[in-house]
C-alpha cells in the first residue's frame, strides 16, 4: 500500500499537503529547501539548487511522492510560467 512520503531533512521546508490524491502528498517550499543545504550542509546556491534537481525534485518513488513548489507573489509565478512557455519542446 502506498503512504505519504517526506523529504528527510526538510521539515522546515513543508508548507501544506495535497488532499486531492491519495494517498495525500506533502507539499514542500523548493526556495526554503535550497536555503536548508546552504545553511546544513554548507553548499553554495549553485551546488544546493543542482543537488536538489538531480536528486530530490525528479525523484518518482510512488503515489506518495512529495510535490516540490516555487512560492511566491502572483507576478513571480506568472513570470516564471511565461519563461517556462518559452522553453522549446523536449
Amino acid at each position: 500500500m502506498d503512504r505519504t512520503l517526506y523529504a528527510d531533512g526538510f521539515e522546515e521546508a513543508i508548507v501544506g499537503i495535497d488532499y486531492i490524491c491519495s494517498p495525500p502528498r506533502v507539499i514542500y517550499d523548493k526556495n526554503k529547501m535550497v536555503e536548508i543545504l546552504m545553511e546544513t550542509d554548507d553548499m553554495t546556491l549553485d551546488d544546493a539548487i543542482e543537488y536538489l534537481e538531480y536528486n530530490v525534485f525528479c525523484a518518482y518513488v510512488g503515489e506518495g511522492t512529495p510535490i516540490y513548489a516555487h512560492i511566491g507573489p502572483r507576478q513571480e509565478i506568472q513570470d516564471l510560467i511565461d519563461e517556462y512557455d518559452l522553453c522549446p519542446e523536449e
